[in-house]
């Protein structure tokens, strides 16, 4: 399977006490770059959530967001304190007759109060298996989602492929007359500047010269470079840094067929399989 580096999930499980949250996100990195932003009161955590990170994900930039919501925020059923809330009455009931104009405590004063819906302090031997559980889920998804996007980018990458393997096959088959064709052109024009000259000499000037702008090995490499990527694509896994490779190496004999092109034709197609690959290579920089 192929994953690209650009994924995103977030996942919400409720606790004692109120709700943990994490949130996953990353982007294109050359290697594997984590940034977290833990909770205080879950910053223990930290390091077993980065080392399950590290064993799940290769390459990209990560962000890791991992929050601790109270039960008032999240809108869970709380029970009061009643003891609590008792003695705060009972001050205020004191501090008013002792300060008639003092202001009376307000429900929202009240519904902060410390310890008002019970023990506030988080029970990290619960927290923490539980923050793991649910990073788990999460990366999961994560992991689901960049599969998702990988695989549409393997399919864009494949159909330039298919349209690379269209020229070759257009191209080759009319390489060899043109050769001949031009060949022909140059020995008359030999003929016609050197009187002096044998003609077994200019035969063997423009059999090298044939040698030296024949393109069939660079279209026959450009065609093993094509199998290679289709090969990687299907075998799936850590496969960004190979396919960028074979770019260059595509790129390389693009440039080369270029050069020696000597028909407008095969000039053409070079210009096309240049413009195939920079699209590819586009694609190939989103993958892991």
């Amino acid at each position: 399977m192929i994953y690209s580096m650009t994924g995103y999930a977030t996942r919400t499980r409720a606790v004692k006490g109120g709700a943990l949250h994490i949130e996953l996100k990353s982007v294109n990195s050359r290697y594997l770059d984590c940034h977290f932003r833990v909770a205080d009161e879950l910053r223990l955590v930290e390091p077993a959530l980065r080392e399950l990170i590290n064993a799940r994900v290769r390459r990209g930039k990560l962000e890791c967001r991992v929050s601790f919501l109270s039960a008032l925020a999240t809108g869970q059923q709380a029970n009061l304190n009643a003891d609590l809330l008792e003695r705060l009455r009972s001050y205020d009931a004191q501090v008013r007759g002792v300060l008639p104009s003092a202001v009376p405590l307000a429900v929202n004063d009240v519904l902060h109060w410390p310890g008002i819906f019970g023990d506030d302090a988080l029970d990290l031997d619960i927290l923490t298996p539980a923050c793991l559980a649910l990073a788990g889920e999460t990366l999961d998804d994560f992991a689901a989602s960049r599969a998702r996007e990988g695989a549409k980018l393997a399919m864009v990458i494949l159909e330039r492929l298919a349209c690379m393997r269209a020229l070759v096959k257009q191209v080759a088959p009319r390489i060899p007359a043109a050769q001949a064709a031009f060949n022909d052109k140059l020995r008359q024009r030999l003929l016609e500047a050197v009187d002096t000259v044998g003609d077994e000499r200019i035969r063997q000037e423009v059999a090298l010269f044939a040698a030296r702008i024949d393109v069939a090995e660079e279209l026959a490499r450009l065609s093993t470079h094509l199998d290679e990527v289709e090969r990687v694509l299907e075998t799936g896994g850590e496969s960004g840094k190979r396919l960028d490779f074979l770019m260059q190496e595509l790129n390389r004999e693009a440039n080369t067929l270029a050069s020696k092109s000597l028909v407008a034709e095969v000039s053409q197609a070079a210009i096309e399989f240049k413009l195939l690959i920079e699209q590819m290579r586009e694609q190939v920089q989103n993958l892991e």
